[in-house]
């Protein structure tokens, strides 16, 4: 496949890179500093840019069979300036104007419901404290999942826990528009891997998945 990688040096994003290369793929990562960039291999293309290049963005999207998005904030200050839905804005935009359908992003498992068998403890103190600190995190990808929703793509927002760094497994759970039950971690690796797997999953498009060990 064709596929263009936002976020492309960030956790999750450097993880899609590298195993979609892997894999065969071609790849355009988007990035802000190539030099951040640690992948490389010849299916590789690099746009620079920091999003506000319209005639960049369409040309980093035009074509291809689909768009991965790992943008996000990166820490607390900057979600309270709603940089996540910021950035992805242009993405979505430049998606629309060149045709291309399929989109998929990050948010966050906080953003699904939960299932009616959680825990107790999850229900009642692991995820109304994890959500009261990171609440300006969990309100910008609300906008930006209301962007992505109202948008003309065949969008799939994936929804993990608590990242780690750690190596890929392969192994973890996926549900639909519903979080997983004592589903609190999940490697940005396993994140990635999930991510390309539902690429050409037509049961995941225009849906909510969470994923998570």
């Amino acid at each position: 496949m064709e596929l263009t990688v936002f976020g492309a040096t960030g956790g999750i994003g450097r993880e899609i890179v590298g195993q979609a290369l892997a894999g065969g793929h071609r790849v355009t990562a988007v990035v802000r500093d190539p030099a951040a960039l640690t992948a490389t291999g010849e299916g590789l293309s690099v746009v620079t840019t920091d999003l506000g290049d319209e005639a960049a963005l369409r040309d980093a999207v035009a074509g291809r069979d689909a768009v991965l998005s790992g943008l996000g904030a990166r820490g607390r200050a900057a979600a309270k300036s709603g940089i996540a839905a910021r950035l992805t804005r242009p993405v979505l935009r430049a998606l629309e104007e060149t045709g291309t359908r399929r989109f998929l992003a990050v948010s966050a498992a906080p953003l699904a419901p939960e299932p009616a068998d959680q825990t107790f403890l999850h229900r009642t103190l692991v995820l109304p404290l994890v959500s009261a600190i990171l609440r300006p995190v969990y309100d910008d990808l609300r906008v930006l999942e209301e962007q992505v929703r109202a948008g003309a793509t065949d969008w799939t927002l994936v929804r993990p826990p608590q990242l780690l760094d750690r190596p890929l497994t392969g192994s973890y759970r996926t549900a639909l528009n519903v979080n997983l039950r004592k589903g609190t971690q999940i490697g940005r690796a396993d994140v990635a891997h999930a991510m390309l797997a539902m690429v050409d999953d037509p049961a995941t498009v225009k849906q909510g998945v969470s994923v998570a060990y």
